[in-house]
Protein backbone atom coordinates (compact mmCIF):
# COMPACT_ATOMS: atom_id res chain seq x y z
CA UNK A 1 0.00 0.00 0.00
CA UNK A 2 2.90 2.46 0.84
CA UNK A 3 4.42 1.47 -2.53
CA UNK A 4 1.54 2.55 -4.59
CA UNK A 5 1.04 5.53 -2.87
CA UNK A 6 4.65 6.95 -3.48
CA UNK A 7 3.57 5.50 -7.04
CA UNK A 8 0.58 7.95 -6.64
CA UNK A 9 2.49 10.78 -5.51
CA UNK A 10 5.25 10.89 -8.21
CA UNK A 11 2.43 10.28 -10.94
CA UNK A 12 0.60 13.32 -9.57
CA UNK A 13 3.66 15.61 -9.72
CA UNK A 14 4.68 14.73 -13.22
CA UNK A 15 1.14 16.37 -13.75
CA UNK A 16 1.29 19.56 -11.83
CA UNK A 17 4.61 19.83 -13.55
CA UNK A 18 3.03 19.09 -17.18
CA UNK A 19 -0.08 21.64 -16.63
CA UNK A 20 2.83 24.40 -15.28
CA UNK A 21 4.65 23.90 -18.12
CA UNK A 22 1.66 23.80 -20.60
CA UNK A 23 0.87 27.47 -19.51
CA UNK A 24 2.50 29.14 -21.40
CA UNK A 25 0.96 31.05 -24.29
CA UNK A 26 1.57 30.92 -28.01
CA UNK A 27 1.00 33.11 -30.98
CA UNK A 28 -1.95 32.98 -32.06
CA UNK A 29 -3.37 31.73 -28.51
CA UNK A 30 -5.81 34.06 -26.58
CA UNK A 31 -4.89 35.59 -23.51
CA UNK A 32 -5.19 34.40 -20.01
CA UNK A 33 -6.01 35.53 -16.47
CA UNK A 34 -8.08 38.81 -18.41
CA UNK A 35 -10.13 38.88 -15.31
CA UNK A 36 -7.84 38.98 -12.60
CA UNK A 37 -7.34 42.00 -10.77
CA UNK A 38 -4.48 43.41 -10.25
CA UNK A 39 -3.86 46.25 -7.65
CA UNK A 40 -2.80 49.42 -9.68
CA UNK A 41 -0.58 52.11 -8.47
CA UNK A 42 -3.10 54.67 -8.09
CA UNK A 43 -4.98 51.76 -5.61
CA UNK A 44 -7.65 50.86 -8.26
CA UNK A 45 -8.44 47.09 -9.08
CA UNK A 46 -7.49 46.45 -12.95
CA UNK A 47 -7.71 43.74 -15.23
CA UNK A 48 -6.58 43.02 -18.38
CA UNK A 49 -9.71 42.98 -19.80
CA UNK A 50 -10.70 46.24 -18.10
CA UNK A 51 -8.29 48.36 -19.90
CA UNK A 52 -8.69 45.95 -23.50
CA UNK A 53 -8.34 48.38 -26.71
CA UNK A 54 -10.35 48.24 -30.04
CA UNK A 55 -7.03 47.77 -31.91
CA UNK A 56 -5.05 45.30 -29.61
CA UNK A 57 -3.74 45.16 -25.89
CA UNK A 58 -0.28 45.96 -24.58
CA UNK A 59 0.73 43.82 -21.96
CA UNK A 60 4.32 43.94 -20.56
CA UNK A 61 5.90 42.44 -17.89
CA UNK A 62 8.57 45.06 -16.39
CA UNK A 63 10.00 46.22 -12.88
CA UNK A 64 11.67 48.75 -11.31
CA UNK A 65 15.19 47.85 -10.96
CA UNK A 66 16.47 46.06 -13.29
CA UNK A 67 19.06 47.16 -15.74
CA UNK A 68 17.45 46.18 -19.05
CA UNK A 69 14.28 47.75 -17.88
CA UNK A 70 15.76 50.96 -17.32
CA UNK A 71 17.47 50.84 -21.02
CA UNK A 72 14.26 50.43 -22.44
CA UNK A 73 11.98 52.79 -20.03
CA UNK A 74 12.03 55.75 -22.26
CA UNK A 75 11.09 53.56 -25.54
CA UNK A 76 8.40 51.46 -23.54
CA UNK A 77 6.97 54.29 -22.13
CA UNK A 78 6.60 56.50 -25.45
CA UNK A 79 5.38 53.29 -27.37
CA UNK A 80 2.68 52.76 -24.59
CA UNK A 81 1.48 56.35 -24.55
CA UNK A 82 1.52 56.68 -28.11
CA UNK A 83 -0.35 53.76 -28.70
CA UNK A 84 -2.29 54.21 -25.95
CA UNK A 85 -4.22 56.94 -27.69
CA UNK A 86 -4.45 54.67 -31.28
CA UNK A 87 -6.85 52.73 -29.75
CA UNK A 88 -4.43 50.07 -27.87
CA UNK A 89 -5.12 49.39 -23.91
CA UNK A 90 -2.18 48.68 -22.18
CA UNK A 91 -1.09 47.38 -19.37
CA UNK A 92 2.68 47.21 -17.20
CA UNK A 93 2.82 44.41 -15.03
CA UNK A 94 5.34 43.59 -12.19
CA UNK A 95 5.06 40.19 -11.04
CA UNK A 96 8.41 40.74 -8.93
CA UNK A 97 8.36 39.33 -5.45
CA UNK A 98 7.33 42.63 -3.56
CA UNK A 99 10.78 42.02 -1.14
CA UNK A 100 13.10 42.39 -4.50
CA UNK A 101 15.10 45.79 -3.75
CA UNK A 102 13.37 48.49 -5.42
CA UNK A 103 10.39 46.59 -6.37
CA UNK A 104 7.56 47.80 -3.64
CA UNK A 105 4.11 49.22 -4.12
CA UNK A 106 5.51 52.18 -3.19
CA UNK A 107 8.39 52.27 -5.42
CA UNK A 108 5.65 51.28 -8.05
CA UNK A 109 4.10 54.79 -7.90
CA UNK A 110 7.06 56.76 -7.80
CA UNK A 111 8.56 55.05 -10.52
CA UNK A 112 5.48 55.27 -12.74
CA UNK A 113 5.16 58.87 -11.79
CA UNK A 114 9.20 59.82 -12.64
CA UNK A 115 8.50 58.30 -16.06
CA UNK A 116 5.39 59.74 -16.85
CA UNK A 117 2.76 56.50 -16.97
CA UNK A 118 -0.57 57.41 -18.62
CA UNK A 119 -1.62 53.62 -18.14
CA UNK A 120 -1.95 51.00 -15.41
CA UNK A 121 1.38 49.78 -13.79
CA UNK A 122 0.34 46.61 -11.67
CA UNK A 123 1.11 44.41 -8.80
CA UNK A 124 1.25 40.65 -10.03
CA UNK A 125 0.80 39.69 -6.13
CA UNK A 126 1.24 35.72 -6.76
CA UNK A 127 3.38 35.87 -10.08
CA UNK A 128 0.76 33.57 -11.02
CA UNK A 129 0.23 35.57 -14.02
CA UNK A 130 3.47 35.81 -15.27
CA UNK A 131 3.51 32.05 -14.92
CA UNK A 132 0.48 31.45 -16.57
CA UNK A 133 1.37 33.74 -19.58
CA UNK A 134 4.75 32.20 -19.71
CA UNK A 135 6.48 35.44 -18.75
CA UNK A 136 10.72 34.63 -17.76
CA UNK A 137 11.96 38.48 -18.12
CA UNK A 138 11.49 41.89 -17.53
CA UNK A 139 10.70 42.93 -19.94
CA UNK A 140 8.59 40.83 -21.83
CA UNK A 141 6.29 42.28 -24.17
CA UNK A 142 2.77 40.31 -25.18
CA UNK A 143 0.91 42.18 -27.86
CA UNK A 144 -2.61 41.18 -28.39
CA UNK A 145 -5.05 41.62 -31.86
CA UNK A 146 -8.42 43.52 -31.27
CA UNK A 147 -9.52 40.03 -30.96
CA UNK A 148 -7.21 38.77 -27.79
CA UNK A 149 -5.19 36.61 -29.73
CA UNK A 150 -0.90 36.86 -28.89
CA UNK A 151 0.36 38.77 -32.40
CA UNK A 152 3.96 39.65 -30.85
CA UNK A 153 5.79 38.37 -28.29
CA UNK A 154 9.55 39.13 -26.85
CA UNK A 155 11.64 42.07 -26.58
CA UNK A 156 10.95 45.95 -27.31
CA UNK A 157 13.41 46.09 -30.46
CA UNK A 158 16.87 44.46 -30.73
CA UNK A 159 19.01 47.09 -29.31
CA UNK A 160 18.17 47.95 -25.30
CA UNK A 161 21.38 49.73 -24.74
CA UNK A 162 22.31 51.63 -27.33
CA UNK A 163 18.81 53.53 -29.00
CA UNK A 164 20.59 54.57 -31.73
CA UNK A 165 21.91 51.37 -33.21
CA UNK A 166 18.17 49.86 -33.02
CA UNK A 167 18.15 48.66 -36.49
CA UNK A 168 14.57 46.56 -35.92
CA UNK A 169 11.53 48.10 -33.90
CA UNK A 170 9.62 44.79 -33.52
CA UNK A 171 6.89 46.13 -30.97
CA UNK A 172 6.60 49.38 -33.04
CA UNK A 173 6.34 47.45 -35.95
CA UNK A 174 3.95 44.80 -34.94
CA UNK A 175 1.70 47.93 -33.04
CA UNK A 176 1.60 49.62 -36.83
CA UNK A 177 0.76 46.18 -38.12
CA UNK A 178 -2.20 45.44 -36.05
CA UNK A 179 -3.42 49.41 -36.51
CA UNK A 180 -3.37 49.23 -40.19
CA UNK A 181 -5.48 45.75 -39.65
CA UNK A 182 -2.46 43.96 -40.56
CA UNK A 183 -1.05 40.42 -39.97
CA UNK A 184 2.08 40.68 -38.03
CA UNK A 185 5.12 40.37 -39.86
CA UNK A 186 7.77 39.47 -37.31
CA UNK A 187 5.46 37.61 -34.36
CA UNK A 188 8.39 36.57 -32.10
CA UNK A 189 11.67 37.32 -30.75
CA UNK A 190 13.74 36.26 -27.83
CA UNK A 191 12.90 38.31 -24.40
CA UNK A 192 16.11 39.46 -23.60
CA UNK A 193 16.48 41.10 -19.65
CA UNK A 194 16.36 39.72 -15.47
CA UNK A 195 14.60 36.59 -14.88
CA UNK A 196 11.05 37.28 -12.95
CA UNK A 197 11.77 37.28 -9.20
CA UNK A 198 8.51 35.05 -9.03
CA UNK A 199 7.16 34.81 -5.29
Amino acid sequence: MKKKRTIHLAMSTVAALTITSLAAIDIGDPWVDADVKMKNVDGSKVSINDIKGKKGTLVIFTCNHCPFVIDWQTRMVELANTYGKKGFGIIFINSNDSATQGDSYEEMQQFAKENGYQFPYVVDETSQVAQNFGAKKTPDVFLFDATGELAYHGAVDDNGRNPERVQKTYLKDALEALLAGKQVAVQETKAVGCSIKFR
